[in-house]
């Protein structure tokens, strides 16, 4: 199946992984962790495990807060391990477990990188919400686990450095977002023939409305996703187009790409989820119903298509399929993410602290809806200013190092944390620029 597999080389693609071990494409039964089981993308693959009960054994899940939950599923899957934030949460779940059931429960940071290496399992989903999933998805490459990938801040924070644990670890990336496994659909076993990538938005409650019309927009407003049902964050991500330029760096990250090959189009249905532009001029697109098992059940159950996952699309029903330009002047994310991949330095760190910061303001009331990209534009203009003056270096990747490329095992384990130790002092420092840039009404200093 490895023939399936996007480009590894270019001179279009060069995806971020090798293909995983044959002894993982035909095992019988793949022992799965789930980090962020509660949540929509976690909800959603135990859904598909449920539909597939032959192929899948459960062998941790992992939650922050949400207990309740966290031990209803422990209750029907009865994996050996759980996770949570923190130790009071851990003793809150354990009176929650069923009688005669006792798994080792894990807590904080250490609990879900322990979690993420876990010896007994092979396959990690992380499906952890915002930059904290980083961790999670570290460890599992650390430990050459094959990682269906839904987290999309692991890459846009550290994609160099995911790059190169999965050279040297051998572990292998399954894209989970809906638009980047469209991507990786198109380009398997046809990478050297692609020219440039089309990632499709569905633009969000907001779509058609100018900068005028969003000044007073409530966040109950902001979180009426009109095709997809998600989580606050990524929704508000939506409506300002922001999740789709952390997907626009995304695929730069996962497919080896210039920032000048990948383009955005609005595309209101939400049917076609991207398409590949070949050198030929021809393009391929996946179609589908807007519904996340079909990329979280595909990664999952790779390179095997057993079965339907989601309910066949029915063209003749689905109406007409449009297309539009994103207005760069309303909502400018993503040509913020785009001047994020050409400066580098750690500006796609910068962008997404600020915007994590600005929508946090803005669901508590403390900021409008437009306040948001402007937050991110004024932290990476200031950050800009850091690199200016000798701070970081223009053009080179913040997460990897010339010096990490040649170490091995337990050296490069320690390197890359000491990186993500910075990546979390880079997104501490914009988080607090951020706050303060809102408490002085928006005016800032270079």
């Amino acid at each position: 199946m490895a023939m399936l597999w996007p480009g590894l080389t270019g001179p279009g693609i060069r995806y971020i992984s090798s293909p995983p071990p044959a002894s993982w494409q035909h095992a019988r039964r793949r022992n799965l962790v789930i980090l962020g089981a509660t949540g929509s993308i976690g909800t959603n693959a135990l859904k598909v495990v449920e539909s597939h009960p032959d192929h899948f054994c459960i062998k941790g899940l992992a939650c922050a807060r949400n207990v309740t939950r966290l031990a209803e599923l422990a209750a029907t899957f009865r994996p050996p391990y759980l996770a949570v934030l923190d130790e009071e949460s851990a003793s809150a779940l354990a009176a929650l477990l069923p009688q005669g059931y006792t798994p080792k429960l894990l807590t904080g940071e250490t609990g879900y990188r322990r979690l993420a290496a876990l010896d007994e399992a092979d396959t990690v989903l992380s499906a952890q919400a915002g930059s904290a999933g980083l961790k999670g998805t570290l460890s599992a490459v650390l430990a050459g686990k094959v990682v269906c990938l839904a987290n999309k801040e692991s890459l846009v924070l550290a994609g160099d450095m995911i790059r190169h644990v999965c050279h040297e670890r051998g572990s292998s990336i399954l894209p989970v977002d809906s638009e980047h496994f469209a991507l990786f659909d198109c380009l398997s076993g046809r990478g050297e023939d692609a020219d440039s990538l089309i990632l499709t938005a569905s633009g969000g409650p907001f779509r058609g409305k100018k900068l005028q019309d969003l000044a007073e927009v409530t966040p109950a407003q902001a979180l009426k996703h009109p095709n997809w049902n998600m989580g606050a964050k990524i929704t508000i991500d939506s409506a300002t187009l922001m999740n789709k330029a952390l997907e626009f760096i995304e695929a730069c990250q996962l497919y080896g790409v210039s920032p000048d090959k990948v383009q955005v189009l609005i595309h209101p249905q939400s049917i076609i989820h991207s398409l590949v532009v070949f050198k030929d001029g021809s393009q391929l697109a996946q179609l589908a119903v807007p519904d996340m098992r079909l990329p979280i059940g595909s990664c999952l159950l790779w390179p095997l298509v057993e079965r339907p996952l989601v309910e066949p699309l029915m063209l003749a029903k689905a109406g007409n399929l449009s297309f539009f330009d994103v207005d760069n002047t309303t909502f400018p994310s993503i040509e913020l993410a785009r001047k994020a991949m050409q400066v580098r330095g750690g500006m796609s760190v910068v962008l997404n602290a600020a915007d994590e910061a600005a929508v946090e303001l803005f669901l508590n009331g403390k900021c409008s809806f437009t306040d948001i990209t402007d937050c991110v534009t004024q932290a990476m203009e200031h950050h800009l200013c850091s690199m200016r003056s000798g701070g970081t270096e223009k053009n080179a990747p913040f997460s990897l190092s010339c010096d990490m490329l040649s170490m091995k095992g337990a050296e490069l384990e320690e390197a890359c944390w000491e990186k993500v130790q910075a990546i979390e002092s880079l997104c501490t420092r914009t988080a607090a620029f951020v706050q303060n840039h809102t408490a002085r009404g928006g005016q800032t200093l270079c």
